[in-house]
């Protein structure tokens, strides 16, 4: 499967504007990503994209007939409030592990369900899948971004076709052109990044549900 099908990936909820766990933070998402680009990457929306994975792992097996797992427990996961990472960081200190610390910060969270969050999961069915799924998102800001910028550079292109220049050759001077010409060659180079980031988002696949040797 693609790594964004069947994912209901939950990146804000009500007040969420001012969080500062919605911040991906680094030297380099300081100075250069938008900020939507750095809440894809937060700590936050990742977790909340485990839990979602939880979900569906959790509805493919009752949707299977699996025992012990019903959809009231699934029902209560989907209702489940909003990631406790304070909780999550005492059990990560007490277990050593980042997944089961939220396994078990959520089960605290929904007691009912407690027993099949992560059932028969392996660490690697949530981590793999959500990074897939956040490069997905990722892919589908800065595809929209660099075919913005070809729309800017085509009205540019346009506006300026009849503006006489130099061509450059080596860096120096050729024969005559057009700026608008010139834009074209830009452009060009934007609207072929665009198609290859369009196939890698494409063609990105999900890890799946597999076991550890899968």
């Amino acid at each position: 499967p693609h790594a964004g099908h069947g994912a209901r990936i939950m990146m804000r909820s009500g007040g969420d504007e001012d969080d500062p766990r919605l911040n991906y933070v680094s030297p380099l998402s300081t100075r250069y990503a938008s900020r939507e680009m750095r809440e894809n990457f937060s700590d936050l929306a990742r977790f909340r994209i485990w839990r979602e994975l939880w979900v569906i792992l959790a509805e493919s097996q009752v949707e299977l007939g699996m025992k012990g797992v019903d959809a009231e427990q699934v029902s209560a996961l989907k209702n489940a409030p909003d990631v406790d990472i304070a909780l999550a960081e005492q059990y990560e200190r007490k277990l050593r592990h980042d997944v089961m610390s939220h396994v078990h910060a959520l089960g605290d969270q929904v007691p009912v369900a407690r027993g099949i969050i992560h059932l028969g999961a392996t660490s690697c069915y949530i981590t793999d899948n959500s990074e897939l799924i956040q490069y997905r998102r990722a892919l589908d800001m800065l595809i929209t971004m660099v075919w913005r910028a070809v729309a800017n550079l085509a009205q540019f292109a346009d506006e300026y076709k009849s503006l006489a220049t130099l061509a450059y050759t080596h860096f120096q001077p050729a024969q005559p052109t057009t700026v608008g010409k010139r834009a074209t060659l830009w452009l060009q180079d934007f609207m072929t990044d665009a198609i290859a980031l369009e196939h890698v988002r494409d063609t990105l696949k999900a890890r799946g549900a597999k076991g550890t040797t899968g």
